[in-house]
Parts: C-alpha cells; sequence; structure tokens
C-alpha cells in the first residue's frame, strides 16, 4: 500500500485529540484513527459507533467479526482484513478456519443458519446496497428484528470504515504483515 493521502497525525498528538474528544485511548494507536482525529468531532462520532456494535450490541461478537471480516475480503480492504483478523481470534475466539472461510463463504460448511444469513445480508449490502425482501425475511427468521438493525447498521459502519481505509490509502500499523495469515489477496484488492 503506498502512503496515506492524508498526513496521519503524530502518534502522541493523536493520543492527546483522543483524550480531548473521549474516545478510548487504544483507538488513538490506530491508524485509522490517527487520521480521522485531524477531524475530532468525525473520529467522536465514528468512535462512538464502533465501541456501540463492538461491546453493547445484541448481534453475537462472533457474527460481528464475520461480517466485518467478509467486508474487508470482499471489498479488498487490507487494513480491515489485517486489523479483524487478530481481533476475531484473540478478543472474540473465532476460529482461524473460519475466517479463512469467508473467503468462499458459500461453500464453506462451518457457518450455520445465522451466520449464512448475515453473511447473504452483507454480500447483498455491499452488492446493491439494500436488502432484498427475502433476505431479511430470512435474517428476521434466524437473528431476531433487534439483531438485524445491528446487522445493518454493522455493515454499513464497517463498509464506512473499508471505504476510508481504501480510498484515504490508510497504511497498516507498523510491524503488521499484509492479508494474514497467508498474504493471500481477494480480487477487489487489485
Amino acid at each position: 500500500m503506498s502512503e496515506c493521502r492524508v498526513e496521519l497525525l503524530d502518534l502522541e498528538v493523536a493520543r492527546a485529540a483522543a483524550e480531548k474528544a473521549g474516545l478510548l485511548a487504544q483507538f488513538a494507536d490506530l491508524n485509522v484513527f490517527r487520521l480521522l482525529l485531524r477531524r475530532p468531532a468525525t473520529a467522536q462520532a465514528i468512535g462512538d459507533l464502533l465501541t456501540s456494535l463492538l461491546f453493547k450490541g445484541d448481534l453475537s461478537h462472533r457474527l460481528r467479526e464475520l461480517v466485518i471480516m467478509r467486508i474487508g475480503w470482499a471489498t479488498g480492504s487490507d487494513y480491515e482484513w489485517t486489523q479483524h483478523w487478530k481481533v476475531a481470534q484473540d478478543v472474540f475466539e473465532v476460529p482461524a478456519d473460519d475466517l479463512l472461510a469467508l473467503r468462499d463463504w458459500r461453500a464453506a460448511t462451518c457457518f450455520d443458519d445465522a451466520d449464512r444469513a448475515a453473511l447473504q445480508a452483507t454480500d447483498e449490502t455491499l452488492e446493491t446496497g439494500t436488502l432484498s425482501p427475502e433476505t431479511f425475511a430470512l435474517c428476521r427468521r434466524h437473528l431476531g428484528e433487534e439483531e438485524c438493525i445491528e446487522l445493518i447498521a454493522s455493515i454499513g459502519c464497517w463498509r464506512l470504515i473499508s471505504q476510508l481505509a481504501r480510498s484515504l490509502e490508510i497504511p497498516l500499523e507498523a510491524g503488521v504483515s499484509s492479508w494474514p495469515p497467508d498474504a493471500l489477496k481477494p480480487p477487489a484488492a487489485d
């Protein structure tokens, strides 16, 4: 990936800006927030949304991470795939084999009906910008209405992160390898 199109804040400046904006301290260490904190109100709004979806929602952590990783793969966002590769496994205990299966989830056997409904909703939303009545009914049946709201919000949120990362060419953090675990890139990354 080339150099970021907009200069990232120095780490110490980002940490001070995050504290002033009321963001979680660890956000300031991420390159996406080192960029977003150039606009503190935007960083705070996105940080609040991420925090609410990551830690305060009803959608299972596993399902949300599958959606995030699928978005990273389908959109060719190395930043998103790479950031959540470790988070999904280490924080939310999603097996690496399940994450790798997202590359061709329709052919995989490790996903249950709820997983498949959410992944279908993810792909459909990325492709068309909305859910068909059939896909929404499938999600409602396997997830419930409140989880459907959160699923759609999650798809939109991490699509935004993917769009920011790709459009502004946000680099990976220092020492992080691209496209873990095997450097295989999706077609969308070319």
